[in-house]
C-alpha cells in the first residue's frame, strides 16, 4: 500500500504570487483550468495501490480549501485529508510532525510532492526505478537537467552515473556543482523518519546550549533539502531518477502562464476532452485552449495559443486573447486585446482596450532552460513581466495597460505602463 503527501505551505508563502494570492490560497490558483493542486492529486490517484493523500500546510482550514478537498475526494474516489501545521515547519518538519498519520496502516512507501511545481509527475516510473536501484529501503529524488547558470537556483545533485546514487547534494550553491536539479518530488519509505529524527534531536540539543531565542528557532523546523539530503548523500541510501518530461516551478504569477502552457500541451494525452476545438458557430481557436463550459464567448473572438478561460467569463465580439489566464466572472468587452496577462476574478476590460505583458518564458533555444524566478524590481525599476489584474479591476475603453500589476478593486481611468497600481 502507498500514500502521498502534498506540501502546500501557508499564507506567509506565495508573496511573489500577489495580488492573486489575496483571493485564493496559491495552491488553489487555477492552472490550465483546474486548481494547481488538482494536477498533483490526479497524478497520485492514478498510482495503483494508492490508499490516501495527505495535504500538509499551515493555512487555516478555510471554506475554499475544505470544499476543494471534499470535491477532489468525490471525483478521485480516494481518501484526502488536510493536516494543519501550527507554524511553518519546513519540508522535513511538516512530515516529521505528522509521521504517525503517514505511517498508520503501514504503507511500504510514500511520495512527497511540493505543491508549487508543475510536472508530468512520473510517479509510477519512480516506483519501478526504486525497485531496480539500491536496497529496498532506498529513497528516490526526481530530478531534471538544467543549464549551468540556472542550476545554481536549485538543489544540485551529483550522481554516480552507473548506479544513479546521489553522491553529493547542495541546495542553491554559489558556484556550479551539477546541472542535475531537484524537482521537489520524492519517494520515501518510513525509514526516512529515523534520519529526520536524528536532525530533530540534534536541533533540540543545540537549542538547549543556545540562548533562548524568540521562539522562531524551533527544533521542529527541518528542511529536507539542506538538513536531510546533504547528510544522506554518499551513504548508498539516496538515488536520483532523472525525468525527460516537462517540469517547472510555479513561484511567481508569470510562471503560472508558462505552467498552464505545459499542462495544456499534456492534455492532448491525458485529458483531450478539456481542449477546445474549432466548431461551427464557436470562436476561432488557435493552439491549446481550455474553456470552461459556463463561459459565454462571441463566435468572432479569437483565442489561443495557451489560453484558459474560467467559469462564467464573458468574451465579446472581435476579442483577441493569447498566452493568458482569464479568471472566473471576468468580462472582456468587444474588440479588446489581452496578451501575456492574467485577468483577475470579476474584472472588466473595456472596448478596444489592450492589456499586455512581457512573457517570462525560458530561453526557447536552450532545451534545458528553466523559468527565471525574477525579482519584482531590478536596479530600482519594475522588471517587465506579465500584466496582472487583481480581482474586480475595471479597465476603461481604449486604453493600454502594459507590463503592470493592478491591485484588487481598482477603477482605472487612463493608460499605464511598467507600474504597480496600488
Amino acid at each position: 500500500m502507498l500514500k502521498a503527501v502534498i506540501l502546500i505551505g501557508g499564507p506567509q508563502k506565495g508573496t511573489r504570487f500577489r495580488p492573486l494570492s489575496f483571493e485564493v490560497p496559491k495552491p488553489l490558483f487555477p492552472v490550465a483550468g483546474v486548481p494547481m493542486l488538482q494536477h498533483h492529486i490526479a497524478a497520485c490517484a492514478k498510482v495503483p495501490n494508492m490508499k490516501e493523500i495527505l495535504v500538509i500546510g499551515f493555512y487555516q482550514p478555510n471554506e475554499e480549501l475544505t470544499r476543494f478537498l471534499f470535491n477532489a475526494q468525490q471525483e478521485f474516489k480516494i481518501s484526502i485529508r488536510y493536516l494543519q501545521e501550527y507554524a511553518a515547519l519546513g519540508t522535513g518538519g511538516g512530515i516529521y510532525h505528522f509521521r504517525d498519520q503517514i505511517v498508520s496502516g503501514s504503507p511500504e512507501a510514500f511520495f512527497v510532492l511540493n505543491a508549487d511545481v508543475c510536472s508530468a509527475f512520473p510517479l509510477k516510473e519512480m516506483l519501478i526505478f526504486q525497485k531496480e536501484h539500491g536496497e529496498p529501503n532506498s529513497f528516490v529524488i526526481l530530478a531534471t537537467t538544467s543549464n549551468r547558470k540556472q542550476s545554481m537556483n536549485y538543489g544540485c545533485i551529483v550522481e554516480n552515473e552507473e548506479t544513479n546514487e546521489v553522491l553529493h547534494y547542495v541546495e542553491k550553491p554559489s558556484t556550479f556543482v551539477s546541472d542535475i536539479i531537484n524537482c521537489g518530488i520524492y519517494l520515501f519509505n518510513p525509514d526516512i523518519f529515523q534520519h529526520i529524527g536524528t536532525v530533530f534531536q540534534k536541533n533540540q540539543q543545540d537549542m538547549l546550549l543556545e540562548e533562548p531565542t524568540n521562539g522562531w528557532h524551533r527544533a521542529e523546523v527541518i528542511r529536507l533539502e539542506q538538513d536531510i539530503f546533504t547528510s544522506l548523500a554518499g551513504q548508498g541510501k539516496l538515488f536520483v531518477y532523472k525525468t525527460l518530461s516537462f517540469w517547472s516551478q510555479i513561484k511567481s504569477a508569470g510562471s503560472a502562464i508558462y505552467a498552464s502552457r505545459l499542462y495544456l500541451n499534456q492534455y492532448h494525452i491525458s485529458y483531450p476532452e478539456r481542449l477546445a476545438s474549432n466548431e461551427a458557430g464557436g470562436p476561432k481557436i488557435s493552439g491549446n485552449v481550455y474553456i470552461h463550459p459556463t463561459a459565454h464567448i462571441d463566435p468572432t473572438a479569437m483565442l489561443g495559443p495557451n489560453v484558459s478561460i474560467g467559469t462564467g467569463v464573458t468574451i465579446g465580439a472581435g476579442v483577441r486573447v493569447r498566452e493568458s489566464i482569464i479568471l472566473h466572472g471576468a468580462t472582456l468587452q468587444d474588440h479588446c486585446c489581452v496578451l501575456n496577462s492574467i485577468v483577475g476574478w470579476d474584472s472588466t476590460i473595456g472596448k478596444w482596450a489592450r492589456v499586455e505583458g512581457t512573457p517570462s518564458d525560458p530561453n526557447p533555444n536552450d532545451p534545458f532552460a528553466k523559468i527565471d524566478s525574477e525579482t519584482l524590481f531590478r536596479e530600482g525599476k519594475l522588471t517587465p513581466s506579465i500584466t496582472i489584474l487583481g480581482c474586480n479591476v475595471t479597465i476603461p475603453s481604449e486604453v493600454i495597460i502594459l507590463n503592470s500589476i493592478v491591485l484588487p478593486h481598482k477603477d482605472l481611468n487612463r493608460s499605464f505602463k511598467n507600474q504597480i497600481i496600488l
